[in-house]
């Protein structure tokens, strides 16, 4: 298959998000809009080098092949995961999406405001140690979760050193033709998804995305840092073109530049 060339020029680095340790993040929801959305699960993927003995030790890993490039060959993969009685009904249409049912969220959930503080803690420890956090389209679940601290008085971290396979791959391939969702780019890049539309699936494919784009495109070898200020800036060229090509039926349509939230 012939690969389409990156669209600019960066050197790697021997210091790239990919080859350290690296957190896939999914929410799962009770609607589309951000603004609106609870929370019914989320999920924690957590790639950390293999330490000796510790995926014995640990009933929660897994041992997962390592990312492409320079770096360790194995990676032990924990999960974390939160289930969350959202306080609102979850609506047929979302639970035909997840799978969970406002009476089972209300029986087994966490209360939301426990799990939203939970949730921002474990991921401002992971932004302050300056370890890559791999969120599938950023910001829909960025701002679901802004709005959720806002709910229940938790502070929301700034969000660093995120890579977004969805704004990558717009940038690297931007014409390639077909569907950008996560079922669809996993077919794409060759990655297993089993259970999408599962906080943990989702999270822990996001980031085999991400890294099968590190290893086809050399150029997304550096520090998440910087990847993380690359994207936002190719996100407002994606915005613009999107927000032109809608304006031709929609004169009036507007479509936020802001990422990753």
């Amino acid at each position: 298959m012939a690969e389409t060339p990156a669209l600019f020029e960066i050197t790697p680095s021997t210091d790239s998000w990919h080859t350290r340790r690296r957190v896939g993040f999914d929410l799962e929801t009770t609607s589309r809009d951000p603004r609106v959305a609870r929370i019914v699960s989320a999920a924690l993927v957590i790639f950390d080098a293999e330490v000796e003995g510790q995926a014995a030790a640990d009933s929660d890993s897994r041992a997962a092949p390592g990312p492409a490039g320079p770096g360790p060959t194995e990676r032990v993969v924990r999960t974390r995961e939160w289930l969350v009685d959202p306080g609102v009904e979850i609506p047929a249409e979302t639970t035909a999406i997840h799978g969970i049912s406002t009476e089972h969220a209300q029986a087994n959930g966490q209360p939301a405001a426990e799990a939203v503080a939970q949730i921002t803690t474990a991921l401002a420890q992971e932004f302050a140690e300056g370890n890559a956090v791999v969120v599938m389209n950023a910001p829909y679940d960025f701002t679901v979760l802004k709005y959720e601290a806002q709910r229940h008085g938790v502070e929301f971290p700034e969000p660093v050193g995120i890579i977004d396979p969805l704004v990558i791959d717009k940038q690297v391939d931007k014409y390639r033709r077909g569907k950008r969702t996560l079922s669809h780019m996993c077919m794409h890049y060759e990655v297993a998804l089993d259970g999408a539309h599962s906080a943990a699936p989702d999270a822990w494919a996001a980031v085999e995305v991400a890294a099968c784009q590190a290893g086809r495109f050399p150029q997304l070898q550096i520090p998440a840092t910087e990847l993380h200020q690359l994207q936002a800036e190719w996100k407002v060229g994606q915005s613009a073109d999107l927000q032109e090509y809608l304006r031709r039926t929609r004169p009036d349509a507007e479509v936020s530049p802001d990422w990753p939230v």
